[in-house]
């Protein structure tokens, strides 16, 4: 039998070992869904970020501001724009990343493809990290606290995430925006934007994460119990996605 490291804390979170565990058992089990499951978790989850996006976009329409106090309307929409990775941790759903902002130009910037691509592994960094705070906490206050700062973060930076993209491209498009189209938004808001998404998530948070804490490690039992007995049940709901990018 394996040793195990058997952690019980009175603390109002769980240490990152017990975090990435219960993060690893959430993965098991939504591997696990059926595809139906999945497919409407899914969907679920890009309406929440919808209406997240439509909010945020809300705050952009005072030309003014935009001239006058470009900074501080960015901010205004970076403290809005968490309420929905809110909505999809605390829900359940399942994102394809593990959530992004407006795009500071409206739509496709004139960015080259590989600053793209670096500021989508930026985004899904927070986005995770704010993932695995939410999963760590273990009250609801908190959870939405540790949701709520990394994803301003990311906002106010003005990253790019594909999934948001995948709300305020098209609108751009049906709106007639010159230089727009779907190649373009394929090419510079789908293609390097997920890539990057899942370097973002997948490397610098679930494979560091499991690097540190879990790689070599004894078996780290989660409130009494284990990965055998559980098989990622608990807190599964707590984990938007996978929060490994996918």
């Amino acid at each position: 039998m394996a040793p195990t490291n058997v952690i019980v804390s009175n603390l109002a979170a769980y240490s990152p070992a017990e975090t990435i565990e219960l993060v690893s058992r959430a993965g098991v089990k939504k591997g696990n869904m059926r595809l139906d499951k999945i497919f409407l978790s899914a969907v679920s989850a890009g309406c929440l970020l919808a209406f997240a996006c439509a909010a945020t976009l809300s705050t952009n329409t005072a030309p003014w501001m935009q001239t006058n106090a470009p900074g501080l309307i960015r901010t205004i929409a970076a403290l809005i724009f968490p309420f929905g990775l809110c909505l999809i941790v605390m829900t359940g759903a399942d994102l394809f990343t593990g959530s992004h902002m407006v795009l500071h130009r409206r739509c496709c910037p004139p960015r080259a493809w590989h600053q793209i691509f670096l500021r989508g592994i930026g985004c899904n960094w927070l986005v995770c990290l704010a993932c695995f705070l939410g999963t760590q906490a273990k009250d609801l206050g908190s959870k939405l606290a540790g949701v709520w700062w990394p994803t301003f973060a990311f906002v106010a930076l003005g990253l790019d995430h594909v999934v948001a993209n995948m709300f305020f491209i098209p609108i751009g498009i049906h709106l007639g925006t010159p230089g727009l189209s779907v190649g373009l938004y394929i090419w510079k808001g789908i293609i390097p934007v997920g890539l990057g998404n899942i370097v973002g998530g997948a490397l610098f948070v679930g494979t560091f994460y499991w690097y540190m804490y879990l790689l070599g490690e004894p078996e780290v039992v989660v409130d009494g119990d284990n990965a055998a007995t559980k098989e990622g049940e608990k807190d599964a709901g707590c984990v938007e996605g996978s929060v490994l990018g996918g």
